[in-house]
């Protein structure tokens, strides 16, 4: 009885299940300029789609489970359904069928921190802080190390200037210096970590080892498949919506590498359930 306690006590808990989750939504086309206000009240009556209007099924059919202290990093081709799984998963996509749990709410780094860009960015520090849970204290005690994680003060007073200012890299190393500034049960990554220098990237990668040891779940959308083995020790490939593949990161890359390098749908092996 004590043995089986023990192993109990010992299986690692999941932060987030995703069960045989499909998920669609609809893209509007050209329409006819002519007519459209009167052709537009007649759709609303009969319940009709508007024409040009097509259902994309973005995600078809996944399942995987997450569990604390782990990293994994989602990647696959453009329309692979990468950022739409991470956004249900974040509770902002609605699943066609199937569900999602999670443990505690999942921050979605650059949406939870709605940064604006006629603000500062001493301004948006504070509200991207409250955004992600902070309390107005907590922020002001952990307002300059959010700054110099960021590093855009390093070649002037950029803060202090209104966030429009900033390249697209800034904004985005700000929005990922707020959201790691305090611990997540999922932190949700979507290609934040391709920009800036080399140390901005050594500096994330080592911050998303301290939120997996805080017993949080760092998911990670790249483009680049370096980043996905340097700061993930698993990796799911997603393909046209679908679950290629779910296994150690370095693994997952090769295969999806050799897929790509081959142009044809070689290198699927490897579990796709876990």
């Amino acid at each position: 009885m004590a043995e089986n306690r023990t192993r109990a006590s010992a299986e690692p808990t999941p932060t987030v299940v995703v069960d045989g989750v499909h998920i669609t939504y609809k893209v509007n086309g050209a329409r006819s300029g002519r007519g459209s206000a009167t052709s537009a009240l007649s759709r609303i009556v009969s319940r009709r789609a508007a024409p040009g209007v097509r259902e994309v099924h973005a995600v078809k059919g996944v399942s995987f489970a997450a569990y604390r202290g782990e990293a994994i990093g989602l990647i696959g081709s453009n329309g692979s359904g990468k950022s739409t799984l991470l956004k249900a998963v974040a509770g902002l996509l609605p699943t066609a069928r199937g569900r999602i749990y999670t443990q505690g709410q999942p921050a979605l780094l650059g949406v939870n921190a709605a940064l604006m860009s006629d603000l500062t960015g001493e301004r948006n520090v504070v509200l991207g802080g409250l955004a992600m849970g902070m309390t107005r204290a907590e922020i002001r005690d952990r307002y300059d190390a959010i700054v110099d994680f960021s590093g855009i003060n390093e070649k002037g007073d950029f803060i202090s200037l209104p966030m429009r200012t900033y390249s697209s890299g800034m904004g985005a190393r700000l929005r990922f210096s707020i959201a790691a500034a305090k611990s997540h049960d999922v932190l949700l990554i979507d290609e934040a970590l391709s920009t800036g220098d080399a140390r901005f990237r050594r500096r994330s990668r080592e911050r998303i080892d301290e939120l997996r040891q805080e017993a949080g779940t760092v998911f990670l959308v790249s483009h680049s498949n370096s980043t996905i083995t340097e700061s993930c020790d698993r990796a799911l490939w997603l393909e046209a919506g679908t679950l290629r593949m779910d296994g150690p990161a370095k693994e997952v890359v090769a295969a999806y590498e050799e897929f790509t390098r081959a142009g044809t749908g070689a290198g699927t092996g490897g579990r796709t359930a876990r």
